[in-house]
């Protein structure tokens, strides 16, 4: 068996093995142009049986059938072919907590006692850069080896973490949003901000450092309303709306669980909903991605929807601690549809791979009687999630132009898997056997910005 390889790049990817800045990929082509849950199925993907995506310079030059690709662009010498595998976009991880990589897969309890028992005390940690840093190359290699090219993650308290995760992502040219947690209250010491006002400052002075330095984007994260002061969030909404015209996110999360919904409404008695207090603080806008969103009013959709906020769909998490169930039919209302992508959530999910999410994304809607295709469950991993983020423009679709972030998914990743695909008969069939399963290792190769980083 072949070992896995990493491409560990600095800062400037070296040419990959094609020899020029003109490389091609073969073999089969799936992406995403439309919202298959607001458009018809089959005008929302694009599907080449045989198929070439050429790449210059880090985007997308062509795609299309083989035989027509291949004659119009002859310059293309070197091609990699890909025989039993799908190369689509690579996948986008809307929320994820790279600190919590350590404990993944603790037994737990309710959401706020397994933050108490698990997440706070490993977070900690991260005020030690040699520790972040090592938890960042762990973490970063996991991503990759699961095809995933975008990811929007939760750092914590300390500027040490944040600096960790940009740089391993740097490394890669990868397209990464983070930010410091603000957090200053409700949480052990060794964890709390000292200053609302501090936290703030600290946060300014690395969006500075790193938004926009080469693929690096920067979030303004507070964790949740309970662990934020009221003057705090007040700080936040002003940080984020000075910067959100240049592109710069806020992080958080939304009705996760039951608990944690009274203890908002203990905190905030005047707000009318959960949502309530993050709009009355400025934290709402096209850039301002919400976790879980779980136990929503229908009042709390609009408000998310009026202010182009994304949502990030977490089923293994909210599984896995036993929260509220997200409602996808709700979110994608056509009256007044919100962005919905995926979140593997980890540590609160149980594993790194956007893909595999979908599978138990499948489950918590057959919960409700509700059938989540699987064209949509790949959408919503792709371009929907690209949607979220507010990059619909550069990544989540090959297309030209596009940034070439790609991920090429093994349609013979096991013996059985082999086998049972020979009673498939279309490609949407395949993969939903794939995500299904849970099969790991299913990513043969990874592509960041038309550089391979990761092979099996």
């Amino acid at each position: 068996m072949m070992e896995n390889s990493f491409y560990n790049f600095k800062y400037s990817p070296p040419e990959s093995k094609f020899g020029g800045s003109l490389k091609a990929l073969r073999g089969e082509v799936l992406s995403f142009v439309k919202d298959p849950f607001l458009y018809g199925e089959s005008e929302s993907v694009v599907h080449y049986k045989d198929g070439m995506v050429v790449i210059k310079d880090g985007k997308v030059e062509a795609v299309g059938d083989y035989a027509d690709i291949a004659g119009s662009i002859p310059m293309v010498e070197n091609i990699e072919t890909f025989d039993d595998a799908v190369i689509m976009p690579g996948f986008i991880d809307c929320h994820l907590h790279y600190v919590q990589s350590p404990m993944i897969a603790s037994a737990g309890d309710t959401l706020l006692a397994w933050l108490d028992q698990y997440t706070f005390p490993t977070e900690a940690k991260f005020r030690n850069k040699e520790f972040a840093d090592e938890v960042a190359r762990i973490f970063f290699r996991q991503l990759l080896m699961n095809g995933t090219t975008t990811a929007n993650i939760f750092a914590t308290t300390f500027p040490e973490s944040v600096d960790a995760i940009f740089e391993e992502s740097e490394r890669y040219n990868a397209r990464t949003i983070c930010g410091k947690v603000l957090q200053d209250r409700n949480l052990p010491d060794n964890l709390k901000d000292k200053t609302a006002e501090g936290s703030v400052i600290e946060s300014e002075r690395l969006l500075k450092k790193w938004h926009s330095r080469g693929r690096q984007l920067y979030s303004v994260v507070p964790r949740f309303a309970p662990t934020s002061s009221r003057l705090q969030l007040k700080l936040a909404g002003e940080l984020f709306q000075k910067y959100k015209g240049e592109g710069v996110y806020m992080h958080t999360h939304l009705n996760e669980a039951e608990n944690e919904i009274e203890w908002v409404r203990q905190l905030y008695p005047e707000a009318a909903n959960y949502t309530d207090v993050y709009a009355s603080n400025g934290l709402l806008g096209e850039r301002s991605v919400f976790a879980h969103c779980c136990l929503m009013k229908e009042e709390e959709w609009q408000m998310l929807h009026d202010h182009g906020c994304g949502i990030a769909h977490c089923p293994s998490s909210n599984l896995f601690l036993g929260d509220g169930q997200f409602k996808y039919w709700e979110a994608k209302d056509a009256s007044r549809p919100c962005k919905v992508g995926i979140g593997t959530d980890v540590g609160g999910g149980t594993d790194f791979s956007v893909f595999r999410q979908l599978g138990d994304a499948y489950k918590v809607a057959m919960l409700h009687d509700r059938y989540l295709s699987g064209l949509r469950s790949l959408y919503m991993a792709t371009l929907g999630g690209a949607e979220v983020l507010g990059l619909e423009d550069k990544i989540g679709s090959i297309s030209p132009g596009y940034e070439a972030d790609i991920a090429v998914v093994d349609l013979k990743p096991t013996e059985f898997i082999e086998w049972r695909l020979r009673f498939t008969d279309d490609i949407f069939s395949k993969l939903f056997v794939l995500q299904t399963m849970g099969v790991g290792m299913c990513v043969n190769a990874t592509y960041v910005a038309g550089n391979k980083v990761y092979s099996k």
